[in-house]
């Protein structure tokens, strides 16, 4: 072999080399922007998931508000009935108790 023909072949292996050493840097550089791509996605989707679970959280709680304080009017509304209940109770009593007294002062006076 020629001593041209040695150079050449080095040359060539070289530029084989070079190539090879270009297209492992383009893959690699595709691979971290397909990387960064589909992270960007997780993290959009994660935010989703997370946005949508807030709203069922919110809305769960605002559900529970709402029961909470739909029961407690209605025990309010009990306990005004029976207060109510009571209070007629002892009226009625109150104005007996009231006119039997006057009848007695009115009997004592006589």
């Amino acid at each position: 072999m020629a001593k041209a023909e040695i150079l050449s072949e080095i040359k060539e292996a070289e530029e084989k080399a070079k190539q090879m050493v270009e297209d492992a840097v383009e893959a690699k550089n595709k691979k971290i922007s397909r990387a960064r791509v589909e992270a960007r996605e997780i993290l959009r989707q994660a935010e989703d998931e997370a946005e949508k679970s807030a709203d069922s959280s919110l809305r769960s709680a605002q559900e529970d508000i709402k029961a909470e304080r739909e029961k407690i009017i209605d025990e309010g509304k009990k306990e005004a009935d029976s207060l109510k209940g009571k209070a007629s109770t002892n009226m009625d009593k109150a104005v007996e108790y009231l006119l039997n007294e006057f009848e007695r002062s009115i009997y004592a006076q006589s």
